[in-house]
């Protein structure tokens, strides 16, 4: 079985890779009663270290839109963040990798956008009494399809901590990117 698992092979052991991307978030708030997704922009780059042929180390930085909208569709809550994914990559087919690890997210951004007869307007959180909390704890996993150095990836990134401080809405986000990687 190990022999067989070697043959897929992705990495150079010893080989560092950067991988720029661009993806779409699909995010909302999990236990929110009155939400719907939104949509945004995720971009970044990651940088992934070879320890053996099938194992790799990643690491990165995102700039990733997420937060939710409300039923009604009058009103957006705008939680954007900047992620540093710690991944540990296991390539187990050829050009196929599964992720698993931890990503604080810093915010840097707390709004809310809302429309009332065709006016739209956009405050901080703070002044409507959504006190963002700072770092944002999640779990992402994933797989990832490699083809001739062009990368897809799909994670979902499970939220562990509260997003504003008196409440009890966490991030869920699944964030669909494609990159190109790139050997130092």
């Amino acid at each position: 079985m190990m022999a067989s698992v070697a043959t897929f092979a992705q990495n150079a052991v010893g080989q560092w890779t950067i991988q720029p991307k661009v993806g779409l978030n699909i995010a909302d708030f999990q236990k929110a009663d009155d939400s719907k997704v939104r949509c945004g922009v995720a971009v970044g780059a990651e940088v992934e270290y070879g320890v053996s042929d099938i194992f790799g180390l990643s690491f990165g930085a995102l700039y990733s839109m997420q937060g939710c909208k409300n039923n009604d569709g009058n009103g957006t809550l705008k939680a954007d963040y900047i992620n540093v994914p710690i991944l540990a990559n296991v390539y187990v087919a050829k050009g196929l990798a599964v992720k698993l690890g931890l990503q604080p997210g810093f915010n840097v951004n707390n709004s809310v956008e809302a429309s009332a007869d065709g006016v739209t307007g956009s405050v901080s959180g703070e002044r409507v009494g959504l006190e963002a909390k700072t770092v944002d704890l999640s779990i992402p996993v994933g797989l990832s399809y490699q083809y001739n150095n062009f990368v897809i990836d799909g994670r979902y990134n499970w939220g562990l901590t509260k997003v504003y401080d008196g409440g009890d809405v966490k991030n869920s986000v699944f964030q669909i990117t494609v990159g190109y990687k790139f050997s130092l």
